[in-house]
């Protein structure tokens, strides 16, 4: 990887002259990253979320003229800041850019990364740094999707470092606004930018007041009437940045109150018991959706989700001390498309090198001190809070992921710092071999995840036009063939009812509503053929489209002899079977 030989072992030594090896090294391979994660980007988005919302919901507001209320898309009320941006590239047929536009923020992350740890080390820790965040597996993996993650995680980072700055010196308060501003624009990216919010505003407090007592000796009255003061203004303090954040926040806050009367609607939904007075049914189609991706029993489908750590015990048959191990076991259990291993990947050094950041940690500055604490209590109580709120998925967390690198670079730098000055040059040298041997491991553990992302992704066949945009596709998303019959042979005015298509509709062009929960309900509010198919067109309905492998199931579990005797009246006598490909199936409702 790089000669440690290169390194500055000092906190702040002097910057070297030139260009080192190990720097132009450490350059080239950040280069080669970008470049890798450029190519494998160069392909048509077929990732469940972007399919779902972060490309459909920006494509019907194009198609609509302006933002409008979609109620059979519940993410269309998540907050939209980066899903706006790509309307741009949406606007001029590029469904390719808007990855770029994601990665961009990657980018960004990372040199905020590398601007810390330049001024806390040197130049070579600060590149090690920015190249540890760039090839972490999720990173790569959010880098070359269309998601909103990346820029969770940007605005998350800047909030918190630069109320660092401010809290290196308060007289700079213009740091104190750019990260109240900063945690509204993570709010407006993504709901998990609460979690910011009050992990930070509960911070202000603390360090002002903690900053201001090494200022003032409470030894008298007259000190503690200043400390009283000053515990006064730190609650100031807090109160102004949770109420800038919340007003960059508030444009998502007002949409949402103005149609659902909840400003961060669908969360919380309870807490705000005025309703709205129109029904949740609209024109455009029904509030029911498809079932969650995560695994719920069926006796509770129409119950309240578990809880979960409900989940992970009966659903996964973890133990306790399993579910109590969680926030360790995310570091070395992550698999991608697996909810059980949290749809993710990290890596196991993110969790085993912050722990040495705090060696001989009186003989750091006192600025370093605070911010190493700062930084390991904010992903501690990040992680702690996603993990007892939500079904758990490494993308959940992600905001945790740059101050774990800094502390993990720190903590490497310690380690090195300490064996290299043991005294003799024999273990230097050992020691320079050994965290030579860790560089390579990390990224050899990053690579590997690279060189398997060209592997699924297969970006050359498309790149080299070997396969077609239309085929590389439906390799991926098999119900893509039905979508272009529906595209090119259908008129503009149907409606179809999507059973099992994972709600995926980015590529309809017709409207396509997914409703499983609807068309259950209408199944048992029907006693013939005939009157289910008066209760579909009724709503609309036109055509069904159904994903064969996981409806047929469905059907022999949901329903009794009846009624399943009556869905194969339905089928044979009122519906006209329009294609069936690659196992799915398109439907016309008949007129009699």
């Amino acid at each position: 990887m790089f000669a440690f030989s290169d390194i500055n072992f000092s906190r702040k030594g002097a910057k070297p002259a030139k260009v080192t090896y190990s720097q132009r090294l450490l350059i080239l391979m950040i280069l080669a990253l970008i470049g890798s994660i450029t190519i494998l980007s160069l392909v048509p988005p077929v990732s469940r979320d972007a399919l779902i919302h972060h490309l459909t919901v920006p494509k019907l507001y194009l198609q609509h003229g302006g933002i409008y209320e979609i109620p059979s898309i519940v993410f269309s009320y998540y907050p939209m800041n980066l899903d706006l941006l790509y309307m741009i590239p949406l606007y001029f047929g590029n469904d390719i850019a808007p990855k770029f536009i994601h990665f961009t923020f990657a980018l960004l992350t990372a040199w905020l990364i590398f601007s810390y740890l330049r001024k806390r080390i040197d130049l070579t820790w600060a590149l090690f740094g920015a190249l540890f965040f760039l090839s972490m597996p999720i990173i790569v993996k959010l880098s070359i999707t269309v998601y909103v993650d990346l820029g969770l995680i940007f605005f998350s980072t800047a909030s918190l470092m630069s109320l660092l700055k401010w809290i290196e010196d308060r007289r700079r308060s213009k740091f104190f606004i750019i990260s109240a501003v900063c945690c509204g624009l993570a709010l407006g990216t993504k709901y998990n930018g609460l979690i910011v919010l009050f992990i930070l505003t509960l911070f202000i407090p603390f360090l002002y007041i903690s900053q201001s007592k090494k200022e003032v000796k409470a030894d008298d009255a007259k000190n503690k009437s200043i400390l009283v003061k000053v515990q006064l203004k730190a609650v100031v303090w807090g109160t102004v940045f949770f109420a800038i954040a919340l007003l960059v926040f508030s444009p998502w806050m007002i949409r949402n109150y103005v149609w659902k009367a909840n400003p961060i609607y669908p969360l919380y939904n309870k807490v705000f018991s005025r309703q709205l007075s129109k029904a949740i049914d609209s024109q455009s189609g029904s509030q029911t959706h498809e079932p969650s991706a995560d695994p719920q029993p069926a006796s509770k489908a129409q119950s309240k989700p578990w809880h979960p750590f409900a989940i992970r015990k009966i659903i996964y048959g973890e133990s306790w001390w399993e579910i109590a191990l969680i926030p360790v076991r995310i570091f070395f259990q992550g698999q991608d498309d697996h909810p059980k291993y949290f749809d993710g990947k990290l890596n196991p050094f993110l969790f085993l090198l912050p722990f040495f950041a705090f060696i001989q940690l009186k003989n750091s500055p006192a600025e370093l001190r605070t911010e190493k604490k700062i930084f390991m209590f904010y992903a501690v109580l990040f992680l702690l809070y996603a993990v007892t709120r939500t079904v758990i998925r490494i993308r959940y967390v992600a905001p945790i992921i740059p101050p774990l690198v800094i502390l993990s670079t720190l903590g490497l730098h310690q380690l090195t710092r300490m064996v290299a000055y043991r005294g003799t040059a024999g273990l230097t040298r050992i020691g320079s071999a050994f965290f030579l041997i860790i560089g390579l491991i990390i990224f050899a553990l990053n690579s590997s995840y690279i060189l398997a992302q060209f592997r699924y992704v297969d970006p050359f066949s498309y790149i080299s036009g070997r396969m077609t945009r239309d085929d590389y596709i439906t390799k991926y998303r098999p119900e893509y063939s039905i979508y272009q019959y529906i595209n090119r042979q259908l008129p503009q005015n149907v409606k179809i009812l999507g059973l099992f298509l994972g709600n995926r509709r980015y590529y309809s062009d017709r409207e396509l509503i997914f409703g499983i929960n609807e068309f259950k309900k209408i199944v048992n509010q029907s006693n013939s053929e005939k009157i289910l198919i008066k209760n579909l067109r009724q709503k609309g309905y036109t055509h069904l489209m159904i994903r064969y492998d996981l409806f047929n199931p469905w059907i022999n579990k949901q329903f009794n002899e009846s009624k399943k005797e009556l869905l194969k009246l339905f089928f044979d006598g009122l519906t006209r079977p329009v294609l069936s490909k690659e196992g799915y199936g398109l439907f016309e409702l008949r007129d009699r």
